[in-house]
């Protein structure tokens, strides 16, 4: 993956652009800058992931004026960047992983995040079709003054199940995995957005089982622990899963 440096001092636009952090991304690059003192993210995409790019400006400037998202001020698409503003937070990962964040608060933070969820999936909703958000992990929202959903070149037309197990996933088995604490932020979590949607998450057991075990190839040497609970929720239900 190229470093966000090449960008800024190959294309004469981005030279004014002082950097101040980069971000993990499996497979663009992404840094918070200051572009003529103003801060922004770049986005800068991988050569062949232009389509991302025209996917996730599309969904980011038809939902940001009544969802929590960022505001796109441009799209380059000579060199396959997108400008946008930045929020001042805490990754949403490393709220709930905090040993000292109290549970009161995780489960105040985990209830909005549902409701994200809910606003998303009725917004984007037709007739036809749900979108979804697509890479619903934790690391993809930021905890600002609300609850800011970020990078979504992975949206598609789905059901609202794979994004609700895919976040039960994430919660469950980022560190520390399986805990007490993370099935029941899953189950305020769950019932909350049940709550807040007319539809039914349907196939639900054999869909977070499902997620789980995608899991593995982010998280190569916890494959025998995520099998094993894929299987338990799989075969015995969430409910009957304890950790």
């Amino acid at each position: 993956m190229k470093d966000i440096e090449e960008l800024i001092n190959n294309v004469t636009k981005y030279n004014n652009c002082l950097v101040q952090r980069r971000f993990k991304s499996r497979k663009n690059t992404v840094a918070y800058v200051l572009k003529d003192n103003q801060p922004r993210i770049l986005k800068w995409y991988a050569p062949g992931l232009k389509k991302n790019m025209d996917k996730e400006c599309e969904v980011l400037l038809e939902g940001h004026k009544k969802l929590d998202l960022p505001f796109v001020y441009e799209k380059d698409n000579l060199n396959n960047v997108l400008v946008l503003n930045y929020f001042i937070g805490e990754n949403l990962c490393d709220v709930i992983n905090d040993g000292l964040c109290p549970f009161h608060e995780k489960q105040r933070i985990i209830v909005i995040l549902a409701d994200w969820f809910a606003r998303f999936h009725h917004y984007f909703k037709t007739d036809e079709y749900f979108r979804i958000r697509g890479d619903a992990i934790l690391r993809n929202f930021i905890l600002s003054n609300s609850i800011i959903g970020v990078d979504f070149e992975e949206s598609r037309i789905g059901k609202p199940v794979e994004d609700i197990t895919t976040m039960c996933a994430s919660i469950l088995s980022s560190d520390p995995m399986f805990t007490f604490e993370k099935f029941q932020l899953c189950k305020i979590f769950i019932v909350t957005y049940r709550g807040s949607v007319e539809w039914k998450l349907e196939n639900f057991n054999h869909e977070l089982s499902y997620a789980l075990l995608q899991r593995i190839q982010w998280r190569p040497d916890d494959e025998d622990t995520l099998r094993r609970y894929a299987d338990k929720i799989k075969y015995q239900g969430f409910s009957r899963t304890i950790s």
